[in-house]
């Protein structure tokens, strides 16, 4: 019973950490990471938010299988989210595994709430 306990807190403790992360993105990364989290987690219920270099990430447990990071993290001039190994994306011998943000409208949601279900099929 502890361990359950314990991994219910530290659970919480992830998601606090994640939201403080996009919380602290500057706008507009602050308004898309919120979304993203919306959608990452409205679409992979067994994926576990976690911080991952900073940035929020989502586990399976033992692996984050996605991620994604404000511009200001490396200077970029786009927000990225990108697919770890363990995601299911395979597709043939080349997919690819981040795709740069500036905006995300519907179209682009519903795209990334398909990449996130088949990453975890």
């Amino acid at each position: 019973m502890p361990v359950n306990n314990k991994k219910i807190i530290q659970n919480t403790d992830d998601d606090v950490a994640v939201l403080q992360a996009i919380e602290a993105m500057p706008e507009p990364d602050r308004s898309i990471g919120e979304k993203l989290h919306a959608i990452i987690t409205a679409n992979a219920l067994g994926l576990m938010p976690r911080t991952w270099y900073g940035m929020p990430a989502y586990s399976n447990g033992n692996k984050v299988i996605c991620f994604f990071r404000s511009r200001q993290k490396f200077g970029e001039r786009f927000m990225t989210i990108g697919f770890n190994d363990a995601a299911k994306l395979d597709e043939g011998s080349l997919w690819p595994i981040c795709y740069a943000l500036t905006e995300l409208n519907e179209s682009e949601e519903n795209r990334l709430a398909s990449l996130v279900k088949k990453a975890v099929s």
